[in-house]
């Protein structure tokens, strides 16, 4: 607790020298850190096949915790281009002149200290640093044990970067690899302002159970996509397999199909190019009896535990419904308020599907692989908020503030 409690106590001290800087010295700030990543990414590849090597090959977060020069490349090119994004501090939400004269506006400022509890991920390292500094907040980062080596060396580079400019490198902070530091870190009341946990369900609920700063839900999600009765079946075949296999171990990966059953004859060539990719699908039993004989993969009935479950592997369930309704009632039922899908060609059924699904992103006729900070504008995330209070879905700079009342007046008083 005491090495905790220094860190927060020096991170919420340098936080008020982030006031200081203007939006072009951050942007100095975070061209330096991309630099320094791309000189040293022979230094970060050793770093991370150490964490690699303690990890089966097998697990699903195999792929997340790996850095290749070609990735680390795309994280430098991701600061760069969180650089040069406009910053949103000191942006004017609304302002009015009261009767009496008084000038009243509310202005966008920094929360203040983020802290982020994150798994084997640590390219998210980079990203809550340069989401972070853009938006005028310190950072303190809580990265899984099976990511110690990588996260330690990326946060000695960037902090290196952070002292070259003449800041303090106290803005960043990197807790000691333990349990009991994620428990500080949880109930750092009066250092922390906002606390995102990035990963599992169960980190997720973990952290919402326990910590006693405030949380932002992000992350976890069980994917759908729905194939309407009027469905394109080359769209549908092309959205389908790009949700499923870009990549599985993200939260935006689709997990479950739904298909209309006037269209189970068509279900074999829907899902036909996911054989080669190695697909295994869990079908219900109408989709089964569609499927059998007719899929070239690994084909098996559906479990009880399939349903509603986020596989982060290529697993897909598959499952037939009666109706659209049918369909919004499933996806209701199971729904972690993610990301929600439906190929469509009925204007009617999709303008229905946009109002109705409860998510934090709502597709028609398109992959939810698209559920990225990066690809909606915002230059990169800090993670995908599925809940409804302060930010939802992919949270960028603007996400990463709050704002301040800015009363200006020339002496007016109230009435006693």
């Amino acid at each position: 607790m005491k090495e905790t409690q220094e860190q927060f106590v020096a991170v919420r001290e340098a936080a008020r020298s982030i006031a200081r800087l203007s939006a072009e010295e951050t942007s100095r700030i975070l061209m330096s850190i991309a630099d320094k990543l791309e000189r040293h990414i022979d230094d970060i590849v050793e770093a991370n096949k150490v964490d690699l090597s303690k990890m089966s090959k097998e697990d699903y977060r195999y792929d997340r915790l790996m850095l290749t020069p070609e990735r680390l490349r795309g994280i430098a090119a991701d600061t760069r281009s969180v650089a040069k994004l406009p910053s949103p501090v000191g942006e004017e939400i609304d302002s009015t002149v009261r009767p009496n004269g008084l000038k009243i506006s509310r202005v966008r400022v920094p929360l203040g200290v983020v802290g982020v509890i994150y798994e084997a991920r640590p390219n998210v390292t980079v990203d809550v640093v340069a989401i972070g500094l853009r938006s005028g907040n310190a950072v303190v980062l809580k990265g899984g044990s099976d990511a110690h080596e990588s996260n330690a060396i990326l946060v000695r580079l960037i902090r290196e970067a952070i002292g070259e400019h003449g800041v303090s490198p106290e803005i960043v902070q990197l807790l000691p690899d333990s349990h009991e530091s994620a428990k500080d870190l949880m109930e750092a009341v009066g250092y922390v302002d906002l606390l995102i946990p990035r990963g599992s369900q169960r980190l997720i609920a973990s952290v919402q159970q326990n910590a006693k700063v405030p949380v932002i839900e992000t992350g976890a999600g069980v994917v759908h996509t729905y194939f309407d009765k009027d469905g394109d079946l080359k769209k549908g075949a092309q959205v389908i397999l790009n949700a499923k296999t870009r990549r599985t171990s993200v939260c935006n990966a689709l997990d479950c199909l739904i298909v209309h059953k006037g269209r189970l004859a068509d279900l074999p060539a829907l899902v036909e190019q996911m054989a080669a990719k190695g697909v295994e699908l869990r079908a219900d039993g109408r989709a089964y009896a569609a499927l059998e004989g007719k899929y070239a993969g690994t084909l098996s009935h559906i479990a009880e535990e399939d349903y509603g479950h986020e596989f982060l592997a290529l697993i897909l369930a598959v499952v037939c419904v009666d109706s659209l309704d049918e369909a919004l009632e499933y996806i209701h039922r199971y729904s972690l308020k993610h990301s929600e899908a439906i190929v469509t060609e009925n204007v009617e059924n999709a303008e229905r599907f946009l109002r109705e699904v409860d998510a934090a992103c709502v597709y028609v006729n398109a992959s939810t692989a698209f559920t990225d900070g990066g690809q909606f504008g915002l230059g990169a995330e800090i993670g995908i908020s599925t809940q409804k209070m302060h930010a939802r879905g992919p949270m960028g700079l603007r996400e990463l503030t709050s704002y301040k009342w800015i009363i200006r007046g020339d002496g007016q008083t109230r009435p006693l």
